[in-house]
């Protein structure tokens, strides 16, 4: 038991943190500190939506401030 518990103590030292592959897919890094990010609710039941609401939401946006930290721990490798 011990010596797996060393195997496994030097051999995962190398392990490679994985990017989250769904984050990957939404946020964008920009060349300043952020994350650029598409707005929700555009997707289905957009008759009862006004045109001018569908226009904003086609908008990109920065990724809030209190939302940062979150979405830095899914993307470490950007």
């Amino acid at each position: 038991m011990y010596s797996l518990l060393l195997f496994m103590r030097y051999n995962m030292a190398g392990y490679k943190i994985k990017t989250n592959r769904a984050a990957a897919k939404r946020f964008k890094k920009k060349k300043s500190e952020g994350f650029k990010r598409g707005k929700a609710y555009k997707s289905h039941i957009l008759t009862k939506k006004n045109r001018k609401r569908k226009r904003s939401l086609r908008e990109i946006v920065m990724v809030d401030d209190s939302n940062m930290k979150q979405v830095k721990r899914l993307l470490p490798n950007t």
